[in-house]
């Protein structure tokens, strides 16, 4: 999941919506797909639900800001693969981490 990015398209004088996308990768997928996005009140809400299932959040206003343009319940473009492999890669090193200093 990447949020807390901001939309400079907001008016001007209110401060910039918040984005956020989440992407998933099951077990039948060969590449990861974009599962919500959105701005303001509903990225709070994908935040927040996150939050409580204990998905990691990443923080990445570049990589929210490409995921959005791509389409809901699509999966990510080759041109993205690179980045999100990355990511994922970094997230899995981090439960891994996480994994075995609590056993």
């Amino acid at each position: 999941m990447s949020p807390p990015d901001t939309d400079d398209s907001a008016p001007k004088g209110e401060p910039p919506l918040q984005s956020a996308v989440a992407i998933a990768y099951g077990l039948d997928d060969t590449v990861p797909k974009v599962v919500a996005k959105g701005r303001g009140l509903v990225a709070a809400q994908i935040i927040a639900k996150a939050n409580e299932h204990g998905v990691f959040v990443h923080e990445s206003r570049e990589m929210v800001a490409l995921l959005m343009q791509v389409d809901l319940d699509s999966h990510i473009p080759p041109a993205l693969y690179r980045a999100v492999a990355e990511l994922l890669a970094w997230l899995y090193h981090i439960e891994t981490t996480k994994n075995d200093a609590g056993t």
